[in-house]
């Protein structure tokens, strides 16, 4: 019983103390970054801490002596990118916490698999992205129209939302490059909507997807990894 309460209090103390070593690596890092931060945690490598903050993960030693920024921490016995899994886990989302009646529904075939993205009209990306969608089939896609680049793409994506036919309205523009005729003349409350709750997921670029699973994925991705990662999430 000695042994038992011995060994349990050392574990609370552990567990105060590196609570208390987490709370001062926060309190130093927001001083440092000029940036709130979001979490905090032991890397498990080189005696490193995880700083997630501003979107970025940075890594640092419990004195913040030294900080290492965009540094990709790399298990060397697995060979896997801990920062990737980390990042995928950070900025994961509940999906079901995704506001759908305020983005452009196409559903394809069963409609089974399930796909949100946030894109701007004017992006080059997004265009190319929007070719490979239309190839998908079974699937649900839920365009958040999330103008970022300019005042023409907030223009655009009222035009768009204002259509009488939105899905149709974003493919002609994005695929066919026939630029959308409607008027702003309708609620377009949503997209100011979309930007704001967009910042609030730290989505500072276009496109971004966001699938089932809740995983977020920043950037282009190619269509066969679309189409296995629909079918994993699914």
């Amino acid at each position: 019983m000695f042994v038992k309460l011995v060994s349990l209090s050392m574990g609370l103390l552990f567990s105060t103390a590196t609570l208390a070593d987490e709370a001062e690596i926060r309190k130093g890092m927001e001083a440092k970054l000029g940036a709130k931060v979001e979490s905090v945690a032991k890397s498990g490598y080189l005696g490193l801490y995880e700083v997630y903050a501003d979107g970025n993960i940075f890594y640092t030693d419990e004195k913040m002596s030294a900080i290492m920024v965009g540094a990709q921490l790399i298990d060397a016995k697995t060979m896997k990118n801990v920062t990737d899994e980390r990042m995928k886990k950070l900025t994961a989302i509940k999906f079901g916490d995704l506001p759908l009646d305020r983005a452009i529904k196409q559903v394809r075939g069963d409609g089974k698999r399930v796909l949100a993205t946030f894109e701007d009209p004017n992006c080059g990306y997004c265009k190319r992205l929007a070719k490979d969608i239309a190839k998908l089939e079974n699937v649900t896609v839920y365009t958040f129209l999330y103008p970022i680049l300019s005042e023409d793409s907030v223009r655009k994506s009222k035009q768009i939302w204002c259509a009488a036919d939105r899905a149709k309205a974003w493919n002609d523009w994005m695929i066919e490059g026939r630029a959308p005729a409607a008027k702003e003349d309708c609620d377009t409350a949503a997209i100011g909507k979309n930007q704001e709750f967009g910042r609030k997921l730290n989505i500072t670029g276009t496109p971004t997807m966001f699938f089932i699973d809740g995983e977020r994925v920043p950037g282009a991705m190619p269509l066969a990894r679309i189409e296995q990662k629909l079918n994993q999430a699914k």
